[in-house]
């Protein structure tokens, strides 16, 4: 039953975050494996992996299988090598308050040997968690960074309500890329199909909301409305936020959201997007498909749509070395296209001060919308999910959008 308030869960910007264009497109790159279309020093190639026996030089067990892995060209040696960490850049752009156990407490394991500035959740310290016998997960990336633990199950509280006996990973193992990161943890919204939990995956933190009736069951679903810096002197202040169990009206503005059905087989918000529009100029994608993903900064759309947007912009180019589309970052606002992407039969646009996220030097912009590569579908990030008020309806398998328009627009990116 539900026997809580609910209230908003507050995104506060991560306050050592500052964008870089192409260290956010390698996050990407090996968070999704897709190989690039558009040149760049960055790449995914193909590593042969086997787990076996060593005998007389050569290995046996289990079968090779070729394991994609990120690597950066060096024009110096004409090879490739290993792209290091600070290569690339985690999309934390946004923090939320969550907490674990009996008393509550955030979000490390202290059987890491590394947890400095981080605040540490310890089971042994709280009444309700157990320990899952046998229970793992494992997190790997193309470039080798890792993580990697046990498993358990405790109370988690976020947004005015109380998850029983979630399963909550504990990292034991972490690479430097996600130790050295401000955030103490995450918190999946994706479906649990994709989660990594062995020998069996475990229900995700909304699909334990709904089973044991932590929202009502007429609203099945969590919400979020994305602020930025640039909108402090807006009526919201550039407020961001997400809500579990309801909709926010003061959101909503007075507008009825537009739904459209999802597919979830892959585990994404993923919903069709047969098309796109420039300055009003349609770009028919017959069978494309986007989803919705908060993670993620950029957005990532087909070549021919990123080509039509740049083209749109007086003096944009692409360049190989920040593999990227870059743009004058003197432009002034009435000569940025309006670019929407279409949500299951309706055009959403791109604010156009979201069409910069960060300053690429030399006066130009790496523009906020970049290459999907070979991947299938669009990947709809902040950059996108900033101009709506976005509802992920799970009890009823929808996506939801609203227009979330500021009342003024500011295009300029920090130096």
């Amino acid at each position: 039953m539900v026997d809580h308030t609910l209230s908003r869960v507050i995104r506060n910007p991560n306050p050592q975050y500052k964008a870089n264009g192409t260290k956010s497109y390698v996050y990407l790159l090996n968070k999704y494996k897709f190989s690039p279309t558009q040149p760049g020093p960055y790449s995914l190639g193909g590593s042969v992996q086997q787990k076996g026996k060593h005998y007389l030089g050569r290995l046996f067990g289990r079968p090779a299988h070729l394991q994609r892995v990120l690597q950066k060209r060096s024009e110096a040696a004409a090879t490739h090598e290993a792209v290091p960490a600070e290569d690339q850049q985690n999309d934390s752009l946004y923090l939320s308050p969550v907490t674990i156990g009996t008393p509550g407490q955030v979000v490390f394991s202290p059987k890491l040997s590394k947890t400095s500035g981080h605040a540490v959740f310890d089971p042994t310290k709280s009444s309700t968690f157990k320990k899952t016998p046998g229970s793992t997960w494992q997190i790997t990336y193309g470039d080798g960074s890792s993580a990697s633990g046990s498993v358990g199950t405790d109370n988690v509280t976020v947004g005015g309500l109380t998850v029983e006996g979630q399963s909550v990973e504990l990292a034991e193992k972490l690479s430097a890329q996600f130790s050295s990161g401000v955030g103490d943890g995450l918190l999946g919204l994706a479906f649990g199909s994709i989660n990594t939990v062995k020998p069996k995956a475990v229900p995700t933190p909304v699909e334990n909301m709904i089973t044991q009736s932590d929202i009502p069951k007429t609203s099945e679903l969590f919400t979020a409305y994305l602020g930025s810096y640039k909108d402090v002197k807006d009526v919201d202040h550039g407020v961001s936020f997400y809500t579990f169990g309801y909709i926010d009206e003061t959101a909503l503005a007075g507008q009825t959201p537009w739904y459209c059905p999802i597919d979830p087989s892959q585990g994404f918000w993923q919903f069709k997007s047969d098309t796109a529009s420039v300055n009003n100029t349609k770009i028919n994608r017959a069978g494309n498909t986007a989803i919705a993903d908060t993670g993620t900064t950029l957005a990532l759309v087909d070549d021919k749509t990123c080509a039509a947007i740049y083209k749109a912009i007086p003096g944009a180019k692409y360049s190989n070395r920040d593999q990227g589309y870059l743009f004058p970052s003197n432009t002034p606002l009435d000569k940025l296209p309006v670019v929407r992407f279409d949500v299951g039969g309706k055009e959403f646009a791109v604010q156009k001060e979201d069409l910069a996220f960060a300053s690429a030097g030399n006066g130009m912009t790496y523009g906020g919308i970049q290459s999907r590569g070979d991947l299938p579908f669009d990947i709809l990030g902040d950059t996108w999910l900033k101009g709506i008020y976005a509802i992920f309806d799970q009890g009823n398998k929808r996506f939801g959008a609203v227009v979330r328009a500021d009342a003024t627009q500011d295009p300029s990116v920090p130096e």
